[in-house]
């Protein structure tokens, strides 16, 4: 097909004569607007990819105040935020995933895109408040018990230094 006769997604053919949707410039490049399909794609990729991101996150804090156990003294406040979190967060994945699979074009559409586009902007933001109390209730500080047995301790005579001859640093 030759350059100016391709089509887009809904069969009009481009940059034909007497199109309003593109037009060149002096220096001979073609301007089309913005296709809305492409562009909440690649948004709600972006989203997803910080949501999964953030889901990781949630989960490793999760482990850690689980493996801490009840002795923490914000133990139910970090389960109750984390797993709300993660609710909301796999909430907003599915959301999206609704969004991009519906045709932004379609006018009769549009509607019910916005409400769970809404939908997904006030889980998005209840998700971030949540998080934020989640890092200040942190482990800031805080030492994990060991699952591990203590390593055996050495006394101090039973360490020598090198004799000078393999000392390479030239230093005692």
């Amino acid at each position: 097909m030759e350059r100016d006769h391709r089509l887009n997604g809904e069969n009009i053919a481009l940059n034909k004569m007497n199109d309003i949707e593109a037009y060149t410039d002096a220096s001979g490049k073609i301007h089309r607007p913005i296709n809305i399909n492409h562009y909440a794609t690649k948004k709600s990729a972006a989203q997803s990819m910080l949501d999964v991101a953030l889901l990781m996150a949630n989960s490793s804090q999760l482990k850690t105040v689980l493996f801490v156990g009840p002795q923490y003294r914000f133990y139910i406040p970090l389960i109750v935020l984390l797993s709300l979190s993660i609710t909301l967060q796999v909430i907003v994945g599915l959301l999206l995933v609704f969004i991009v699979k519906y045709d932004l074009n379609d006018v009769r559409k549009h509607a019910k895109l916005n409400r769970m586009n809404n939908v997904a902007t006030v889980f998005v933001f209840f998700t971030v408040l949540i998080n934020i109390f989640i890092t200040a209730l942190g482990f800031e500080g805080y030492t994990a018990r060991s699952a591990v047995a203590p390593v055996m301790q050495i006394p101090d005579q039973a360490l020598s230094l090198l004799p000078g001859e393999l000392n390479m640093t030239g230093g005692v």
